[in-house]
């Protein structure tokens, strides 16, 4: 099941559906490091079975390096305090998946000391993380010992 749900949020964020979204334009959040995410590239194995994130320079010279992301909150448990989550691009309820439509990018974040869960978005300061591993079983991109900048 845990493995399920990953693949499910994967899908979401890394847009493998490319269905147009429609949501509220506003509601979106674009900026530079969104941008630098996106970019990633996925390659699935002949069989399916497997799929790999194809990093450019552009995110690698950032890897393991302080990144910070504008986004919403799309919990992975239940419960108002979260540590650890998806940082979206659209808000829950605007995913096509999720909610009502879209299909937004995502990166794992995990925080230092839990916050609040809200509708608005925040912005999350941590290390960013690259795996070269099966995107199907491990998040290619995370932010690492986050903190929630005010």
């Amino acid at each position: 099941m845990k493995k399920l749900t990953f693949i499910f949020l994967l899908f979401i964020g890394f847009g493998i559906n490319k269905a147009k979204a429609q949501h509220d334009p506003s509601d979106q959040i674009l900026s530079a490091n969104w941008d630098v995410i996106g970019d990633v590239e996925f390659k699935m194995a002949k069989d399916d079975s497997e799929m790999y994130a194809i990093f450019n320079n552009d995110i690698k010279k950032r890897a393991g390096k302080p990144f910070e992301l504008e986004g919403y909150i799309v919990p992975i448990k239940d419960g108002m305090k979260q540590t650890k989550f998806m940082l979206s691009t659209l808000p829950i309820n605007q995913c096509f998946y999720c909610g009502k439509n879209g299909v937004p990018i995502m990166v794992e974040v995990q925080l230092k000391e839990p916050t609040k869960f809200t509708y608005q978005t925040i912005k999350v300061k941590g290390i960013l993380k690259l795996s070269t591993a099966n995107a199907l079983d491990a998040s290619p991109i995370s932010l690492l010992n986050g903190t929630v900048v005010k």
